[in-house]
């Protein structure tokens, strides 16, 4: 079955260009209507390719993928992290595959999308994950090489996932695409411990929460698993904010 690879391979390398975790970008494939054939398992026969999903957000997506019935292909930097989760998610009875890709390189982005195609056949469901090391502290006191390696792309990748999210939406529907975004707030991972480990700073964010305590990877999980599956067929350029009620300015 045609699975639309080539815009889901433009997808790809232009959102690892834009984006940075915490904004997920999620490009879901072969729309289905709400009303369609019911099945055992709501993803059940997809195929979903992770970005950055041995850890935090990425790896509990995978997970909440593969048990909603999902093939899912990991993939991280570092061969040991993906042999480490692989490992994990097969305990579960899930069936993952992994494969070491580094994001900001295109072959490596072009490689991933093959392996897909090699192990499963296709891709329905691609959710890109990676980020870029955050800086945390005084923007005063960062270093140049820290603001052009992170602060300044970070920013401004930001607005650039929400834009990109609206215009990627019409013009991959005709191809039976959806593309939809994931804002998380503070959220229990490594890469936002900076923020939730100092009491001071994670009392300061809670305060400004309607929902006063530090959000799960699970709870990020549960949103894209959603908006991956026929209950979403109706929803596409949107960004969706999981943040506890904190302030939002999208």
């Amino acid at each position: 079955m045609h699975r639309s690879l080539n815009p889901l391979m433009r997808s790809l390398s232009v959102l690892q260009r834009c984006v940075s975790t915490p904004s997920t970008a999620i490009v879901s494939c072969r729309m289905q209507s709400a009303g369609g054939q019911h099945m055992p398992k709501k993803l059940q026969g997809k195929v979903a390719l992770v970005t950055a999903s041995t850890d935090g957000i990425g790896l509990a997506i995978a997970r909440r993928l593969g048990h909603d019935g999902a093939c899912v292909l990991l993939s991280s930097r570092k061969q040991k992290n993906v042999d480490r989760a692989v490992h994990e998610l097969r305990n579960e009875g899930l069936n993952v595959e992994g494969t070491v890709c580094h994001v900001g390189n295109s072959e490596d982005r072009k490689r991933l999308v093959d392996t897909a195609l090699q192990l499963f056949g296709g891709i329905d469901i691609l959710v890109s994950n990676a980020a870029v090391n955050p800086f945390f502290g005084n923007i005063l006191d960062s270093s140049e090489e820290e603001w052009d390696k992170s602060l300044g792309p970070y920013s401004v990748s930001k607005t650039a996932l929400l834009g990109l999210t609206k215009a990627l939406a019409p013009e991959l529907y005709p191809l039976n695409i959806r593309v939809n975004c994931l804002a998380p707030g503070l959220i229990r991972t490594k890469f936002s411990s900076a923020l939730w480990e100092n009491e001071a700073a994670c009392e300061h964010t809670l305060n400004s929460m309607g929902i006063s305590r530090i959000g799960e990877p699970e709870e990020c999980a549960g949103t894209v698993s959603f908006l991956c599956s026929p209950d979403a067929s109706y929803i596409t350029g949107e960004t969706i904010v999981v943040a506890g009620g904190c302030h939002s300015h999208l």
